[in-house]
């Protein structure tokens, strides 16, 4: 991935992911579990056209600092 803000079109399609059941499977977690993280800002994501969307390296991002503050 090219610096953050300049991907291209190529690596925003493998860094996008679509649905919650994507999402789900990306994480390993159940879709109505997912709906309900994305609903409640517990998972960052977004509504693009009515579908959740989430980008990969933003959910690992989150995770990391949920690790960081764990450990702290």
């Amino acid at each position: 991935m090219t610096e953050e803000g300049n991907m291209t079109d190529q690596s925003l399609a493998d860094d996008l992911l679509k649905g919650a059941e994507e999402i789900g499977a990306f994480i390993g977690g159940k879709e109505r579990r997912i709906y309900h993280m994305l609903e409640t800002g517990t998972l960052p994501g977004f509504k693009w056209g009515g579908i959740w969307h989430a980008r990969k390296s933003t959910i690992i991002k989150h995770v990391d600092k949920l690790e960081d503050e764990a450990i702290s």
